[in-house]
């Protein structure tokens, strides 16, 4: 089974991506953990990427469907795609991957969040420098301010989660991610979840959908 989450930035797709990568054995595909390992290795790429995710804009889809393709050449599980892809071309691009695997995309699933809910999930986001934990400064925060429970590293804003950038993730998602809904819609296998609720609830129902479905 392939799977897509898509959803607002904040929506909870990572969250509930790794919840349901493991309850279905499936490999997680964030193109978000993708990009941001070769920002990190301060790869040519990986600096391209950075200038564009640091503005809060989507990284042009040729260099996207590239690392994306290297790094999924050789798994063999199903795989559950985490707010990827993004736009039309890169859903095309994508099917077209599929395709030359004799594969397809089983499920499309929408996160449903309230806008006004998804600004104060990212601006009380704070990451963990060291692990990579995340908290949230409004509703999950970490024992000690700014400094990780699990391995005791300073937390952090991510570049993207700052105000002046989550104004413009917002507007991108409207313009260039929601026409790809449409895209889906008219495929078929396409499904709507609640993403208000507790994580655990969210997931369960999302499970359940699966489970269900034709």
């Amino acid at each position: 089974m392939n799977i897509i989450i898509l959803g607002y930035p904040g929506s909870g797709k990572g969250t509930q991506a790794k919840v349901l990568s493991r309850k279905l054995d499936m490999f997680h595909v964030s193109t978000g953990d993708i990009l941001r390992a070769e920002i990190a290795k301060k790869s040519p790429l990986g600096l391209e990427a950075d200038g564009y995710i640091s503005t809060g804009r989507l990284v042009p889809d040729k260099l996207v469907l590239a690392l994306v393709k290297e790094r999924l050449s050789t798994e063999t599980r199903g795989l559950l795609f985490d707010g990827f892809p993004r736009t039309v071309e890169q859903a095309e691009g994508l099917d077209s991957w599929f395709s030359g695997r004799g594969q397809t995309i089983d499920a499309v699933i929408l996160i449903n969040v309230k806008e006004e809910e998804v600004i104060k999930r990212l601006s009380t986001r704070r990451n963990c420098t060291g692990c990579g934990r995340i908290y949230s400064t409004f509703s999950s925060p970490p024992a000690k301010e700014n400094i990780c429970d699990a391995c005791g590293k300073t937390l952090m804003i991510r570049g993207d989660d700052k105000p002046e950038v989550i104004a413009k993730r917002i507007q991108v998602y409207k313009f260039q991610t929601e026409p790809l809904l449409a895209y889906y819609r008219a495929n078929g296998n396409f499904y709507e979840a609640d993403g208000g609720p507790p994580p655990e609830e969210v997931a369960e129902k999302i499970a359940a959908l699966l489970n269900n479905k034709p």
